[in-house]
Protein backbone atom coordinates (compact mmCIF):
# COMPACT_ATOMS: atom_id res chain seq x y z
CA UNK A 1 0.00 0.00 0.00
CA UNK A 2 2.89 2.37 0.76
CA UNK A 3 4.40 1.83 -2.70
CA UNK A 4 1.01 2.46 -4.30
CA UNK A 5 0.58 5.64 -2.23
CA UNK A 6 4.01 6.97 -3.21
CA UNK A 7 3.39 6.14 -6.87
CA UNK A 8 0.01 7.92 -6.92
CA UNK A 9 1.34 11.01 -5.12
CA UNK A 10 4.26 11.16 -7.55
CA UNK A 11 1.91 10.95 -10.51
CA UNK A 12 -0.26 13.71 -9.01
CA UNK A 13 2.74 16.00 -8.53
CA UNK A 14 3.82 15.35 -12.13
CA UNK A 15 0.33 16.23 -13.41
CA UNK A 16 0.34 19.50 -11.44
CA UNK A 17 3.83 20.37 -12.72
CA UNK A 18 2.91 19.70 -16.36
CA UNK A 19 -0.33 21.66 -16.08
CA UNK A 20 1.48 24.55 -14.40
CA UNK A 21 3.85 24.77 -17.35
CA UNK A 22 1.06 24.57 -19.93
CA UNK A 23 -1.11 27.09 -18.09
CA UNK A 24 1.72 29.60 -17.72
CA UNK A 25 2.88 29.36 -21.33
CA UNK A 26 -0.64 29.50 -22.79
CA UNK A 27 -1.78 32.46 -20.66
CA UNK A 28 1.41 34.50 -20.68
CA UNK A 29 1.88 34.12 -24.42
CA UNK A 30 -1.49 35.68 -25.26
CA UNK A 31 -2.22 39.39 -25.24
CA UNK A 32 -0.54 42.29 -23.51
CA UNK A 33 -2.24 43.45 -20.28
CA UNK A 34 -0.37 46.77 -20.41
CA UNK A 35 -2.56 47.82 -23.34
CA UNK A 36 -5.62 47.46 -21.09
CA UNK A 37 -4.16 48.75 -17.80
CA UNK A 38 -2.54 51.85 -19.25
CA UNK A 39 -4.51 54.91 -20.27
CA UNK A 40 -4.94 55.63 -23.97
CA UNK A 41 -2.78 58.73 -23.84
CA UNK A 42 0.08 57.07 -21.92
CA UNK A 43 3.55 57.61 -23.39
CA UNK A 44 6.27 55.01 -23.75
CA UNK A 45 7.87 55.96 -20.43
CA UNK A 46 4.64 55.26 -18.55
CA UNK A 47 4.20 51.96 -20.40
CA UNK A 48 7.72 50.91 -19.44
CA UNK A 49 7.06 51.84 -15.81
CA UNK A 50 3.93 49.66 -15.72
CA UNK A 51 5.84 46.77 -17.31
CA UNK A 52 8.60 47.04 -14.69
CA UNK A 53 6.09 47.24 -11.84
CA UNK A 54 4.30 44.10 -13.03
CA UNK A 55 7.49 42.27 -13.93
CA UNK A 56 6.49 42.03 -17.60
CA UNK A 57 9.74 43.55 -18.83
CA UNK A 58 11.66 40.37 -18.00
CA UNK A 59 12.22 37.47 -20.44
CA UNK A 60 9.63 34.70 -20.54
CA UNK A 61 11.93 32.09 -18.98
CA UNK A 62 12.73 34.43 -16.09
CA UNK A 63 9.05 35.15 -15.50
CA UNK A 64 8.37 31.40 -15.49
CA UNK A 65 11.17 30.76 -12.99
CA UNK A 66 9.80 33.44 -10.67
CA UNK A 67 6.31 31.99 -11.07
CA UNK A 68 7.45 28.45 -10.15
CA UNK A 69 9.49 29.64 -7.16
CA UNK A 70 6.64 31.74 -5.80
CA UNK A 71 4.07 28.99 -6.49
CA UNK A 72 6.07 26.56 -4.36
CA UNK A 73 5.63 29.06 -1.53
CA UNK A 74 1.89 29.39 -2.15
CA UNK A 75 2.16 32.71 -3.98
CA UNK A 76 0.53 32.72 -7.44
CA UNK A 77 1.16 36.39 -8.09
CA UNK A 78 -0.66 39.67 -7.54
CA UNK A 79 -3.69 40.68 -9.52
CA UNK A 80 -3.00 43.41 -12.06
CA UNK A 81 -6.50 44.83 -11.59
CA UNK A 82 -7.10 44.45 -7.85
CA UNK A 83 -3.45 44.94 -6.77
CA UNK A 84 -3.85 42.09 -4.28
CA UNK A 85 -2.65 38.47 -4.16
CA UNK A 86 -4.51 36.50 -6.83
CA UNK A 87 -5.21 33.62 -4.44
CA UNK A 88 -6.82 36.04 -1.99
CA UNK A 89 -9.06 37.45 -4.73
CA UNK A 90 -10.16 33.92 -5.75
CA UNK A 91 -10.73 32.75 -2.18
CA UNK A 92 -13.15 35.63 -1.69
CA UNK A 93 -15.28 34.25 -4.54
CA UNK A 94 -14.78 30.57 -3.72
CA UNK A 95 -17.56 30.24 -1.07
CA UNK A 96 -20.16 31.40 -3.62
CA UNK A 97 -19.02 28.86 -6.22
CA UNK A 98 -18.73 26.04 -3.67
CA UNK A 99 -22.24 26.79 -2.40
CA UNK A 100 -23.59 26.81 -5.95
CA UNK A 101 -21.84 23.51 -6.75
CA UNK A 102 -23.03 21.76 -3.58
CA UNK A 103 -26.63 22.90 -4.03
CA UNK A 104 -26.49 21.79 -7.67
CA UNK A 105 -25.14 18.43 -6.50
CA UNK A 106 -28.09 18.06 -4.11
CA UNK A 107 -30.50 18.90 -6.93
CA UNK A 108 -28.78 16.31 -9.13
CA UNK A 109 -29.37 13.64 -6.49
CA UNK A 110 -32.95 14.70 -5.75
CA UNK A 111 -33.82 14.70 -9.46
CA UNK A 112 -31.68 11.85 -10.74
CA UNK A 113 -31.96 9.12 -8.12
CA UNK A 114 -35.79 8.84 -7.90
CA UNK A 115 -36.22 9.05 -11.67
CA UNK A 116 -33.41 6.57 -12.27
CA UNK A 117 -34.86 4.08 -9.78
CA UNK A 118 -38.31 4.36 -11.35
CA UNK A 119 -36.83 3.83 -14.82
CA UNK A 120 -34.84 0.85 -13.52
CA UNK A 121 -37.82 -0.79 -11.82
CA UNK A 122 -40.05 -0.33 -14.87
CA UNK A 123 -37.66 -0.26 -17.85
CA UNK A 124 -40.25 -1.36 -20.42
CA UNK A 125 -43.08 0.87 -19.25
CA UNK A 126 -44.07 4.15 -20.91
CA UNK A 127 -42.88 6.07 -17.82
CA UNK A 128 -39.51 4.35 -17.77
CA UNK A 129 -38.90 4.95 -21.47
CA UNK A 130 -40.02 8.57 -21.16
CA UNK A 131 -37.59 9.21 -18.30
CA UNK A 132 -34.66 7.73 -20.23
CA UNK A 133 -35.60 9.62 -23.38
CA UNK A 134 -35.97 12.91 -21.51
CA UNK A 135 -32.60 12.44 -19.83
CA UNK A 136 -30.98 12.79 -23.26
CA UNK A 137 -32.00 16.47 -23.22
CA UNK A 138 -29.81 17.04 -20.19
CA UNK A 139 -26.80 15.86 -22.18
CA UNK A 140 -27.77 17.64 -25.39
CA UNK A 141 -28.94 21.12 -24.40
CA UNK A 142 -26.15 23.63 -23.60
CA UNK A 143 -26.13 25.18 -20.14
CA UNK A 144 -26.23 28.77 -21.35
CA UNK A 145 -29.39 28.11 -23.41
CA UNK A 146 -31.10 26.37 -20.49
CA UNK A 147 -30.17 29.27 -18.22
CA UNK A 148 -31.54 31.84 -20.64
CA UNK A 149 -34.80 29.91 -21.00
CA UNK A 150 -35.14 29.68 -17.22
CA UNK A 151 -34.59 33.44 -16.93
CA UNK A 152 -37.16 34.12 -19.64
CA UNK A 153 -39.77 31.84 -18.08
CA UNK A 154 -39.35 32.11 -14.30
CA UNK A 155 -37.87 35.61 -13.99
CA UNK A 156 -39.33 37.60 -16.89
CA UNK A 157 -42.69 35.94 -17.63
CA UNK A 158 -43.75 34.48 -14.26
CA UNK A 159 -41.60 36.74 -12.04
CA UNK A 160 -41.22 33.97 -9.47
CA UNK A 161 -37.44 34.05 -9.11
CA UNK A 162 -34.70 36.69 -9.54
CA UNK A 163 -32.75 36.59 -12.78
CA UNK A 164 -29.27 37.39 -11.53
CA UNK A 165 -26.98 38.06 -8.61
CA UNK A 166 -26.52 36.41 -5.24
CA UNK A 167 -28.95 36.81 -2.39
CA UNK A 168 -28.24 38.24 1.08
CA UNK A 169 -25.31 36.54 2.77
CA UNK A 170 -25.54 35.07 6.28
CA UNK A 171 -22.49 34.03 8.29
CA UNK A 172 -22.72 30.38 9.39
CA UNK A 173 -19.67 29.07 11.26
CA UNK A 174 -17.61 31.76 9.58
CA UNK A 175 -18.83 30.86 6.07
CA UNK A 176 -20.83 33.38 3.99
CA UNK A 177 -23.90 31.40 2.87
CA UNK A 178 -27.12 32.39 1.13
CA UNK A 179 -29.29 29.26 1.07
CA UNK A 180 -30.07 29.57 4.80
CA UNK A 181 -32.56 32.38 4.05
CA UNK A 182 -35.52 32.22 1.69
CA UNK A 183 -34.40 35.26 -0.30
CA UNK A 184 -30.92 33.80 -0.69
CA UNK A 185 -32.36 30.46 -1.78
CA UNK A 186 -34.55 32.19 -4.39
CA UNK A 187 -31.41 33.66 -5.98
CA UNK A 188 -29.73 30.26 -5.90
CA UNK A 189 -32.47 28.07 -7.39
CA UNK A 190 -32.18 28.99 -11.08
CA UNK A 191 -28.36 28.81 -11.42
CA UNK A 192 -28.19 25.65 -9.28
CA UNK A 193 -30.88 23.84 -11.29
CA UNK A 194 -29.22 24.93 -14.54
CA UNK A 195 -25.87 23.59 -13.38
CA UNK A 196 -27.41 20.36 -12.07
CA UNK A 197 -29.34 19.23 -15.15
CA UNK A 198 -26.39 17.60 -16.94
CA UNK A 199 -25.34 15.77 -13.77
CA UNK A 200 -28.95 14.81 -13.05
CA UNK A 201 -29.15 13.16 -16.47
CA UNK A 202 -25.94 11.30 -15.70
CA UNK A 203 -27.33 10.17 -12.33
CA UNK A 204 -30.53 8.96 -14.01
CA UNK A 205 -28.50 6.77 -16.37
CA UNK A 206 -26.30 5.35 -13.62
CA UNK A 207 -29.20 4.84 -11.19
CA UNK A 208 -31.28 3.11 -13.85
CA UNK A 209 -28.47 0.72 -14.80
CA UNK A 210 -27.62 0.09 -11.14
CA UNK A 211 -31.25 -0.61 -10.24
CA UNK A 212 -31.68 -3.09 -13.07
CA UNK A 213 -28.48 -4.86 -12.07
CA UNK A 214 -29.41 -5.04 -8.37
CA UNK A 215 -32.90 -6.35 -9.14
CA UNK A 216 -31.33 -9.42 -10.80
CA UNK A 217 -29.19 -10.34 -7.77
CA UNK A 218 -29.85 -13.44 -5.68
CA UNK A 219 -30.39 -11.54 -2.44
CA UNK A 220 -33.34 -9.70 -4.04
CA UNK A 221 -34.91 -13.04 -4.98
CA UNK A 222 -34.29 -14.26 -1.43
CA UNK A 223 -35.91 -11.13 0.00
CA UNK A 224 -38.97 -11.73 -2.15
CA UNK A 225 -39.06 -15.36 -1.07
CA UNK A 226 -39.07 -14.23 2.56
CA UNK A 227 -42.22 -12.23 1.84
CA UNK A 228 -40.74 -8.73 2.19
CA UNK A 229 -42.87 -5.97 0.73
CA UNK A 230 -41.90 -4.32 -2.53
CA UNK A 231 -41.33 -0.98 -0.78
CA UNK A 232 -38.97 -2.52 1.76
CA UNK A 233 -36.99 -4.29 -0.97
CA UNK A 234 -36.63 -1.05 -2.92
CA UNK A 235 -35.79 1.31 -0.04
CA UNK A 236 -33.61 -1.08 1.98
CA UNK A 237 -31.90 -3.40 -0.49
CA UNK A 238 -32.04 -1.74 -3.90
CA UNK A 239 -31.27 1.85 -2.92
CA UNK A 240 -28.40 0.93 -0.60
CA UNK A 241 -26.55 -1.10 -3.23
CA UNK A 242 -27.49 1.04 -6.23
CA UNK A 243 -26.10 4.22 -4.62
CA UNK A 244 -22.49 2.94 -4.54
CA UNK A 245 -21.68 3.81 -8.19
CA UNK A 246 -23.80 6.97 -7.97
CA UNK A 247 -21.85 8.31 -5.00
CA UNK A 248 -18.55 7.39 -6.66
CA UNK A 249 -19.38 9.25 -9.87
CA UNK A 250 -20.81 12.28 -8.08
CA UNK A 251 -17.68 12.54 -5.95
CA UNK A 252 -15.64 12.98 -9.12
CA UNK A 253 -18.24 15.15 -10.84
CA UNK A 254 -18.22 17.63 -7.94
CA UNK A 255 -14.83 18.84 -9.14
CA UNK A 256 -16.17 19.42 -12.64
CA UNK A 257 -19.16 21.30 -11.23
CA UNK A 258 -16.79 23.67 -9.43
CA UNK A 259 -14.56 24.06 -12.47
CA UNK A 260 -17.22 24.37 -15.15
CA UNK A 261 -19.63 26.67 -13.33
CA UNK A 262 -18.14 29.45 -15.48
CA UNK A 263 -20.95 29.50 -18.04
CA UNK A 264 -23.74 29.30 -15.47
CA UNK A 265 -22.24 32.07 -13.34
CA UNK A 266 -21.82 34.27 -16.40
CA UNK A 267 -25.42 33.80 -17.54
CA UNK A 268 -26.84 34.59 -14.10
CA UNK A 269 -24.20 37.23 -13.18
CA UNK A 270 -23.46 35.10 -10.14
CA UNK A 271 -20.43 36.49 -8.24
CA UNK A 272 -18.39 33.29 -8.04
CA UNK A 273 -14.99 32.16 -9.29
CA UNK A 274 -16.32 31.53 -12.80
CA UNK A 275 -17.59 35.10 -13.17
CA UNK A 276 -14.25 36.32 -11.84
CA UNK A 277 -12.44 34.23 -14.46
CA UNK A 278 -14.46 35.73 -17.32
CA UNK A 279 -13.87 39.26 -16.02
CA UNK A 280 -10.14 38.52 -15.65
CA UNK A 281 -9.92 37.18 -19.20
CA UNK A 282 -11.56 40.34 -20.53
CA UNK A 283 -9.05 42.45 -18.58
CA UNK A 284 -6.08 40.12 -19.26
CA UNK A 285 -5.49 39.82 -15.51
CA UNK A 286 -2.96 37.01 -15.94
CA UNK A 287 -2.20 36.17 -12.29
CA UNK A 288 -5.90 35.64 -11.49
CA UNK A 289 -6.39 33.45 -14.58
CA UNK A 290 -3.34 31.33 -13.76
CA UNK A 291 -4.28 31.07 -10.08
CA UNK A 292 -7.83 29.99 -10.95
CA UNK A 293 -6.65 27.32 -13.40
CA UNK A 294 -4.00 26.03 -11.00
CA UNK A 295 -6.45 25.82 -8.09
CA UNK A 296 -8.88 23.96 -10.34
CA UNK A 297 -6.18 21.49 -11.37
CA UNK A 298 -5.22 20.92 -7.75
CA UNK A 299 -8.87 20.30 -6.80
CA UNK A 300 -9.22 17.72 -9.57
CA UNK A 301 -5.94 16.01 -8.67
CA UNK A 302 -6.80 15.82 -4.96
CA UNK A 303 -10.26 14.40 -5.62
CA UNK A 304 -8.90 11.78 -8.01
CA UNK A 305 -6.08 10.90 -5.61
CA UNK A 306 -8.50 10.43 -2.72
CA UNK A 307 -10.79 8.24 -4.88
CA UNK A 308 -7.83 6.12 -6.05
CA UNK A 309 -6.62 5.63 -2.49
CA UNK A 310 -10.11 4.71 -1.28
CA UNK A 311 -10.42 2.16 -4.08
CA UNK A 312 -7.03 0.72 -3.19
CA UNK A 313 -8.00 0.49 0.47
CA UNK A 314 -11.31 -1.20 -0.31
CA UNK A 315 -10.16 -3.48 -3.13
CA UNK A 316 -6.60 -4.88 -2.80
CA UNK A 317 -6.70 -5.97 -6.45
CA UNK A 318 -6.29 -2.33 -7.52
CA UNK A 319 -2.93 -1.84 -5.81
CA UNK A 320 -1.76 -5.39 -6.59
CA UNK A 321 -2.39 -4.90 -10.30
CA UNK A 322 -0.49 -1.58 -10.33
CA UNK A 323 3.03 -3.10 -10.51
CA UNK A 324 1.90 -5.36 -13.39
CA UNK A 325 0.50 -2.39 -15.30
Amino acid sequence: MLVYLIRRIGQSILVVAVMATLVFLSIYAIGNPIDILASQDADQQELDAIARRLGLDRPMYEQFGIFVWNALQGDLGRSFVYARPAVEVILERMPATLELAFVALVFSILIGVPLGVIAGLKPDSFLGRSIMSTSILGFSLPNFWIGLMFILLFAVQLRWLPASGRGPVTEVLGLPLTFVTWEGLRHLILPAVTLSLYKASLVIRIAQAGTRDVMLQDYIRFARAKGLSHQRIVFVHVLKNMMIPVVTVLGLELGSMIAFAVVTESVFAYPGMGKLLIDSINRLDRPVIVAYLMMTVVIFVIINLVVDLLYAAIDPRVRLSEPKG
